[in-house]
């Protein structure tokens, strides 16, 4: 697929341990660069943590996914308030590509495709682990980058757990078939 042409906002399994999802968002790719390695802005769609901006340095993520929710959306039953990750930067390429460790086993790729007054936000997790999980992590990407999308547009972003939970829904549907 070129990489303009995005049909959808779905999250893609690739050789059974890749998830590929992508959004099309307002530009400039600077200020996308932001909201992938500025705490301030992290937190505000996915994560907090501050980010050193070198390859090799260490990161701690912080999920506090409550904070993304509104007030009558709950949690769901086995989740933390709060959920950390231990990890480091890999590569730091602004405002062009970001790569994260993720787990022992696993690596995020965050690469922006500025394409005219718009950014093509790529996310590649690779290295995914036990199947079961993978809707869940599906899920959770697309929750996420609809919450940033929302943010950059200046609109409401979903509220996070009620949006996940359908999602995972869905994802769980097109993964089991």
């Amino acid at each position: 697929m070129d990489d303009t042409e995005i049909r959808d906002d779905t999250a893609r399994l690739h050789g059974g341990d890749t998830l590929v999802i992508s959004r099309w968002l307002p530009g400039p790719a600077e200020r996308i660069w932001r909201y992938l390695t500025d705490a301030d802005l992290r937190r505000l769609w996915l994560a907090d943590g501050v980010m050193v901006p070198r390859a090799g340095a260490p990161l701690e993520l912080i999920w506090r996914n409550d904070g993304l929710s509104s007030p009558g959306d709950p949690r769901p039953e086995g989740f933390a308030e709060e959920q950390r990750m231990t990890s480091r930067v890999i590569a730091f390429d602004p405002p062009h590509r970001l790569v994260i460790a993720w787990g022992a086993t696993g690596e995020v790729a965050f690469d922006l495709l500025p394409r005219g007054d718009r950014v093509l936000l790529r996310i590649t997790h690779s290295g995914l682990g036990d199947p079961a999980p993978r809707s869940m992590i599906a899920a959770g990407w697309h929750s996420h980058l609809d919450i940033l999308r929302a943010r950059l547009d200046g609109g409401a972003a979903p509220s996070f757990w009620g949006h996940w939970a359908a999602l995972r829904a869905e994802y769980d549907r097109q993964f089991s078939g």
